[in-house]
């Protein structure tokens, strides 16, 4: 696929528009040959364009709404009462043929709901999940889904994502028998609600899937399983709370190196080293969770998002697009689904 479009949702989001048009900048630079429609308020975009210095770039169409869906909105209500929100005709852009994916950090729920109806999910498949890569100890990135779309799922629910996450490791990581395991509060067969049990049962009889058992949270990052299995609630907060952990580490440890003369004369002999060591680490990188199960992509950028990872998810979907993931794994997946039912 030689040139994409992307839609921009530029109203979602804690921060407000100047992060997105901030990233927008950036991806414009990076992908020469990709068109972005953007959906928002013209009299908030437009300076900010002006600002960045883009409000005539012949590879940016600002397309104006004043209908928003805010952060607290819930979403059955925004799905029914605003039908030319920017969230909602980023997507529709999407269903329609005009762009190949869509890039929000909007109101998740909502972008799910959204989602879901307009594009609708690949056959057998009961809900989307969101999925996002992870840092391992590897090197390579793992899988972790679900991050917040579905808080909570059956034992049914849970095996499809186990399924979907193998294909996605499969054929955009290149790993040829991705090992899947299902978050727990224990390794034991035991442990677990009657649903992750379940589900742990339904992966272990399934031909098509490596599935290597329960995994505890100490071990999300350690790479023993390239694609990790949860509901909504427990991943979004595992992986938020890893986020704030690793926040944290990088102030104190900044904060320190700014003390002593000691420290000082070693941060400056260390700082490079620390500088690439924090990049593997530093969350932005892995912004963008795709709504995987879809017949198309839907790419969710943290609510609370920088401009450095917005842009990043806006990377991701350009990524994803490109590869044509949907086209590629929509039928493996089906296949794996109605066989495994």
């Amino acid at each position: 696929m030689s040139s994409l479009t992307l839609a921009i949702d530029a109203m979602g989001g804690d921060r407000g528009p100047a992060i997105v048009v901030a990233a927008l900048t950036r991806a414009l630079q990076s992908f020469p040959e990709t068109h972005f429609l953007v959906f928002g308020d013209s009299r908030v975009l437009l300076p900010l364009f002006q600002a960045e210095k883009i409000q005539n770039h012949p590879r940016v169409s600002l397309e104006h709404t004043d209908e928003v869906i805010e952060m607290d909105d819930k979403p059955g209500q925004s799905l029914r009462t605003k039908p030319k929100a920017s969230m909602r005709l980023a997507i529709e852009a999407v269903a329609e043929g005009r762009a190949q994916a869509c890039v929000s950090c909007g109101n998740t729920g909502a972008l799910m709901a959204i989602a879901y109806v307009r594009l609708k999910t690949i056959p057998g498949v009961i809900r989307p999940a969101l999925v996002a890569q992870i840092p391992t100890e590897k090197g390579c990135p793992g899988f972790l889904l679900d991050l917040g779309a579905n808080p909570r799922c059956d034992a049914d629910t849970l095996f499809q994502f186990g399924v979907m996450g193998s294909v996605l490791s499969k054929e955009v990581a290149g790993i040829a028998q991705p090992k899947v395991a299902l978050l727990n509060i224990g390794v034991e067969d035991i442990k677990g609600t009657d649903a992750v049990r379940q589900a742990g049962q339904q992966l272990a009889n399934c031909t098509d899937i490596n599935y290597i058992g329960f995994i505890e949270g100490n071990d999300l990052f350690s790479g023993k399983a390239d694609v990790v299995i949860c509901d909504g609630f427990t991943g979004n907060i595992a992986l938020k709370s890893c986020e704030g952990m690793a926040q944290l580490v990088y102030k104190k440890l900044s904060s320190s190196l700014k003390g002593h003369w000691f420290s000082r004369l070693m941060a400056w002999f260390l700082l490079k080293r620390f500088k690439k060591a924090w990049q593997w680490l530093n969350p932005d990188q892995y912004d963008g969770a795709s709504l995987l199960g879809l017949r198309g992509v839907v790419m969710k950028s943290h609510g609370n998002a920088s401009a450095t990872a917005f842009y990043h998810a806006i990377k991701q979907a350009h990524a994803e697009s490109s590869l044509q993931v949907p086209e590629r794994i929509h039928d493996r997946v089906e296949s794996v689904l109605l066989k495994s039912q």
